[in-house]
């Protein structure tokens, strides 16, 4: 085999990150650059992971997965449990083989967590304690991760600020490593660094102004309403899905769940999925403002041939 050969065994994967806030149109503009290179779509969002949860997670529609492949979605039933580990593992070996079919690859989702230990590595953190987890998760049925996201924010403010109130299984995982090494699991991950490169990666991110995201959201989460977002909650629900599912507690499922219990009225319930939506739309522009790696670009399609010439010229 020549030399040129060799070099091109070695040659790292290549893929595009599309990333940004919820309802900046990553989705769309990652399905126009997927047809347009003749590539496939990997999804990075930890709740479109779910069958079932299509409306509420503004999931590809079926048409568009009909136009292009979209991977790592639709994998999961609502009641099995999904982890950044998984996704890494799950969204390498579909890297890999993309790479081997010289198959453009665009990975695309808010959840910034999975794209970091997809780009930099996973943090695995000191062993557990089987009997310390359960209690934790014994008291978190009981008093609500909340509670618990308190304890955290006590002993490890600096994660706290970076997990969700509602996230129980980080919550735990956090408390347990305070507990049985009495060192902040932010510690650990600081030493860890996430240095691992094993891909060469293009972050192109979308963002517009404040005012304009928020009506944004709101044109959305009407037209998820439209859609039938309730009758999708009452479906799962009679299908035997437990409420207090961790994918039912994600954004808005639960305020819906509360509006089929009888527990608030359907305007209350709206008006709390728009407050949860806008903060956690902002709580994602922090997270990926810190990524001095990612191009950004506004959020109209004024931007498409831009940033279209930048992926020609990276896959090339």
């Amino acid at each position: 085999m020549s030399s040129v050969a060799n070099i091109k065994e070695m040659e790292k994967p290549k893929f595009v990150a599309i990333v940004g806030p919820t309802a900046s149109g990553k989705s769309s503009l990652a399905l126009e650059l997927a047809k347009y290179f003749g590539g496939e779509i990997i999804n990075a969002d930890s709740m479109q992971v779910y069958r079932g949860l299509d409306i509420g997670t503004a999931k590809p529609s079926v048409e568009n997965r009909r136009l292009v492949v979209h991977h790592l979605v639709d994998i999961l039933h609502p009641d099995q449990e999904y982890s950044a580990g998984l996704f890494r593992q799950h969204a390498d070996a579909v890297i890999h083989e993309l790479h081997r079919r010289k198959t453009p690859i665009f990975v695309v989702g808010g959840t910034g967590l999975y794209l970091k230990v997809l780009t930099r590595g996973l943090f695995r953190g000191p062993a557990g304690n089987s009997e310390l987890r359960l209690a934790l998760y014994k008291r978190a049925e009981m008093n609500g991760s909340e509670s618990l996201h308190q304890e955290l924010q006590k002993v490890d403010p600096e994660a706290a600020s970076r997990i969700h109130p509602n996230d129980k299984f980080r919550i735990i995982r956090a408390l347990e490593v305070y507990h049985f090494t009495q060192k902040p699991i932010s510690y650990f991950q600081k030493g860890h660094g996430f240095l691992e490169a094993p891909y060469e990666v293009l972050k192109v991110g979308l963002q517009c102004e404040r005012d304009e995201l928020y009506r944004r959201i709101e044109i959305r989460l009407e037209k998820m309403m439209e859609m039938g977002w309730v009758e999708e909650v009452r479906s799962l629900l009679n299908r035997g899905y437990a409420p207090n599912l961790k994918s039912l507690q994600s954004l808005g499922y639960k305020y819906i769940i509360s509006y089929l219990s009888g527990d608030i009225k359907i305007n209350e319930a709206v008006r709390l999925i728009k407050r949860d939506t806008r903060r956690y739309a902002k709580r994602q522009i922090t997270w990926f403002k810190a990524d001095p790696e990612i191009n950004w670009f506004p959020a109209n399609w004024q931007s498409f041939q831009g940033i279209a010439e930048g992926i020609e010229r990276f896959l090339k």
